[in-house]
């Protein structure tokens, strides 16, 4: 069985350096992960079995070259992870396979030139995957459609100030059409599921996606004890270190909801899968 595991984090988006619509807490939260996962023995911290792409080096090319790493060779009993934090925004679907005629996606660092990595992209990546492999996709940005939502300061976490929700507008001419196109949640490979609830059963479904927040709000970052952090990975990696490795995914979903609740972060997050691999324990 091998295991393996892409992260990219980007607080740096194009121009490097200060001047564009730059983050503070995806660097933090790619350590976060890297050693949760690392001191769980989920997978080990060590070039050949972990690739960390961040800031200027998390272009489009470079992610999309690191997803071919991590899926080459994919077997049955693999365990594979796909984890993101930076920007999310949408343009719109050419290919005209969205109901909601928006192509989500997450934000390279020079998006704004190479552009985003869509859904149709990621899923073109995942249609090959070996039956019984089991990827997870984390992802910690936004996939709204419909706008951001500045969290007011009544909701935050007691320890959050400033917070920042990571999702990019699109360009005006996409944007020009926002008004024109229905808000329909339909599920689609980065975009959480329909309805209320944070758990959802898709049958046939190759992978799990664990996104930060519905389709219809953004995930937030702020500083919780002094530190830069994404509320959802912050809370992801609290409650699997407290867990460990023996919870089943759909009970880790339901904790990390839990405490999200708690500290008032404003954003639900919703799990995918299999009603099997949900059932499972997490990362097998």
């Amino acid at each position: 069985m091998t295991s393996k595991a892409l992260l990219v984090g980007i607080n740096d988006y194009a121009p490097a350096g200060a001047g564009g619509p730059d983050l503070r807490g995806c660097l933090n939260d790619v350590k976060d992960f890297a050693n949760t996962i690392g001191a769980l023995g989920i997978v080990p911290i060590h070039p050949r079995t972990m690739r960390v792409v961040t800031n200027t080096n998390a272009t489009r090319a470079n992610i999309l070259t690191g997803l071919k790493w991590l899926l080459a060779g994919g077997k049955k009993g693999d365990v594979l992870i796909f984890y993101y934090s930076g920007h999310g925004s949408w343009v719109i679907d050419a290919s005209k396979d969205e109901l909601d005629k928006r192509d989500e996606g997450i934000c390279p660092h020079d998006f704004a030139s190479a552009g985003l990595i869509k859904d149709d992209d990621v899923r073109t990546l995942l249609s090959g995957l070996a039956p019984g492999l089991n990827l997870d996709v984390v992802f910690d940005s936004c996939f709204s459609g419909t706008g951001t939502r500045v969290l007011p300061g009544s909701d935050s976490p007691s320890s959050a100030v400033g917070i920042t929700p990571r999702f990019i507008e699109p360009p005006l001419d996409y944007g020009i059409y926002a008004d024109a196109v229905p808000t329909l949640r339909v599920r689609g490979i980065l975009k959480a599921g329909k309805g209320e609830r944070e758990l959802v059963m898709v049958p046939g479904l190759n992978h799990v996606l664990w996104a930060g927040c519905r389709d219809n709000e953004t995930s937030g970052e702020g500083s919780i004890g002094g530190t830069v952090r994404g509320f959802f990975t912050y809370a992801f990696c609290k409650c699997l270190r407290g867990a460990g490795t023996n919870v089943t995914r759909a009970k880790l979903d339901s904790l990390v909801s839990l405490y999200l609740s708690r500290i008032g972060a404003g954003q639900h997050p919703q799990t995918e899968g299999t009603e099997a691999s949900l059932a499972e324990k997490v990362f097998t």
